[in-house]
């Protein structure tokens, strides 16, 4: 079972509280019948969303760390240089928007 389908199962029928291989099972432990079509439309929705923000989660983790960020920007500001600036036009480029 694919990860967009146990969110879209959870947003779906929000009394689902646990899952196994069989299905889904509200605070009492009765199985829940769900509602097939609704749980697919949200499935599709959310794969969607997570596919258009690739790009955002590839630049987060290839940006320096705030740490090193602010070394860049203290010794650009005293150097004349501009490595911060570089260092984020990179990432941007790599992995740009849509």
């Amino acid at each position: 079972m694919n990860i967009f389908r146990i969110d879209a199962v959870y947003i779906i029928h929000p009394e689902a509280k646990s899952s196994d291989d069989d299905g889904f099972y509200n605070g009492s432990g009765d199985k829940i019948i769900l509602d097939e079509d609704l749980v697919s439309q949200k499935e599709t929705e959310l794969e969607s969303i997570w596919t258009a923000n690739t790009y955002s989660r590839s630049r987060a983790s290839s940006y320096p760390s705030t740490g090193d960020q602010l070394d860049m920007m203290m010794k650009d500001k005293r150097d004349g240089t501009t490595t911060h600036q570089t260092a984020c036009e990179l990432v941007k480029s790599t992995y740009p928007k849509g």
